[in-house]
């Protein structure tokens, strides 16, 4: 008894070279979709961490500041000292008022130009003025 046998031609293929798979461009658009407005919004985000923890930062150097010219008595040329009424005749309370600028780097290119600001920090460090005897 004879077994009939099914014979499948076999198809040979080219073997695949690296640089032709590098020429496909298949999943390239979807992908790069996907990740540039991720990539800016990630850098977005790391431009508003950065802007506020030098803020932070300027804003712990000003009151400092602030302490130690009040305690001291030694003002700079851009301190202000703001004079409060008392009922009292024998209080007088002034506070002094520090003010602190600094540049924040552009983690985005024209990201801030874009919202209409500076790329600065402006903070004020505020404390009461000790009177000195």
């Amino acid at each position: 008894m004879l077994i009939p046998v099914c014979v499948i031609p076999v198809v040979r293929r080219k073997p695949h070279t690296l640089l032709s798979l590098f020429r496909k461009d298949q999943g390239n658009v979807e992908s790069s979709m996907v990740l540039i407005p991720l990539l800016i919004l990630f850098l977005v985000g790391l431009q508003i961490i950065i802007a506020t923890n030098i803020r932070n930062g300027d804003l712990a150097l000003a009151e400092s500041d602030a302490s130690t010219r009040a305690i001291s008595g030694e003002l700079a040329v851009s301190d202000e000292v703001i004079e409060l009424n008392s009922p009292d005749p024998f209080t007088h309370i002034r506070v002094l008022v520090t003010h602190r600028r600094s540049l924040v780097p552009s983690i985005v290119p024209g990201l801030i130009e874009l919202l209409g600001g500076a790329p600065s920090t402006n903070v004020k460090g505020v404390a009461i003025m000790e009177d000195v005897n």
